[in-house]
């Protein structure tokens, strides 16, 4: 699975100025990371985002963000956000703001 290069843009001006983030293509898509942990993503269509299972309700009330099932079975604390969102900045930074609440907290690897 490609993935859309002017969604990763987005993202990566979005991130721009964060400490400890670095990119990784993984999951057939790209992966930006904090310190070593996922912290969101971007795929063909869309994105991900990890915001965690304490965030995810929250997460899950923002327009154009679902839960994240590449299998068919969901993934607790990550969530898809679509092309949409991630285009419009602030829903972006308020999924953003969930993702760094919790891969924030996470030890870097």
């Amino acid at each position: 699975m490609a993935y859309d290069e002017a969604l990763a843009q987005n993202l990566r001006e979005a991130l721009d100025g964060h400490p400890g983030i670095s990119e990784k293509k993984m999951f057939g898509g790209l992966c930006f990371l904090l310190r070593g942990n996922m912290l969101c993503g971007v795929h063909k269509d869309g994105g991900m985002a990890r915001v965690g299972k304490a965030n995810e309700a929250q997460a899950l009330e923002i327009e154009g963000v679902s839960p994240l099932s590449f299998t068919g079975r969901p993934m607790g604390g990550m969530v898809d956000i679509d092309a949409d969102l991630i285009a419009d900045a602030s829903r972006r930074g308020a999924v953003l703001d969930l993702c760094f609440d919790f891969v924030g907290g996470l030890p870097p690897k």
